[in-house]
């Protein structure tokens, strides 16, 4: 299994077609907003050509108000990716979303199902009470998870609320750290950059996601905004200018920001794993030096 990681906007997904493409392989998505329909161009879907030439899994498949987690996504890139393994002996993973990638290579600790109507009620109370409420929850059920997790993350809030809620223990209770081991090889790549350069790619990136209607995508889902799929940089922002409260020159320099921001998030994560070759996208023949790995 070849996983290739890293910050928004370092070439993730063209570097998976390439190599890809030279071994006959398959990409399985490890990204965590991929997986809905309807939000193309805020996630940065792969192109119509890239899917054309290397068939892509695990993206484009849930409607926006579907509930998907770490742990399920686990169990179905394990499934699928084991199949793809047996069949062409091969198989790469890409995507950013940082629990997506340790869940598949590492494993994730087992969490309690959250009955529909713990959920339900929860959402709804949160709908009514906003973010403060729902941080205010987090800290009166678990204090420890309220100390680690970045509460501007509201589905990670979310989730560690009603799984304490569902369990009767705290969500921090629950997690081991311990990793499992896989019955296969993984070789793990983080793509990295000059600071400069990233930022550049970045602002760059925002740029054609505007040029290419991330407006109007806001606007068609604008209706569902309360939904956990929706909470993500460049909707956000374009749902604060849609309602008025923020300019649209504005709301593009935020969403560069703030892009930035979960990218050197990204890099501090993945820069824990001692397992991961880290690749500067600036080198070049990045997809040579992987194949060559194989």
């Amino acid at each position: 299994m070849i996983v290739i990681t890293g910050p928004t906007a370092s070439g993730k997904s063209a570097l998976a077609v390439d190599v890809a493409r030279r071994l006959s392989a398959e990409i399985i998505s490890a990204d965590s907003r991929q997986i809905y329909h309807g939000i193309p161009i805020v996630t940065a879907m792969p192109t119509d050509e890239e899917r054309r030439a290397v068939r892509h899994h695990l993206i484009d498949m849930l409607p926006l108000d579907a509930y998907y987690s770490a742990s399920q996504f686990e169990h179905d890139a394990l499934d699928l990716g084991r199949r793809l393994m047996a069949r062409d002996g091969v198989c790469v993973v890409c995507g950013g979303s940082m629990m997506y990638v340790d869940a598949l290579c590492n494993g994730i600790d087992e969490i309690p199902t959250v009955p529909p109507e713990v959920r339900t009620a929860l959402m709804t109370d949160y709908m009514a009470s906003g973010d403060e409420w729902l941080w205010r929850r987090l800290r009166e059920l678990d204090p420890v998870s309220y100390g680690r997790i970045d509460l501007r993350n509201i589905k990670r809030v979310f989730h560690a609320v009603e799984v304490s809620l569902a369990s009767g223990r705290p969500y921090s209770s629950l997690l081991t750290g311990e990793r499992r081991k896989r019955d296969f090889r993984i070789l793990k790549f983080g793509l990295s950059a000059p600071r400069e350069v990233l930022f550049s790619r970045i602002n760059s990136r925002v740029e054609r996601m505007v040029a290419d209607g991330l407006l109007e995508e806001a606007r068609r889902v604008w209706p569902m905004r309360h939904l956990n799929s929706l909470n993500t940089v460049g909707l956000k922002e374009m749902f604060a200018y849609i309602d008025g409260s923020m300019g649209f020159d504005e709301a593009v320099a935020r969403i560069q920001k703030n892009t930035r921001v979960y990218a050197k998030k990204q890099l501090t994560w993945f820069k824990r794993d001692d397992t991961m070759e880290w690749l500067d996208i600036t080198e070049g023949c990045l997809a040579d030096k992987i194949t060559g790995r194989i």
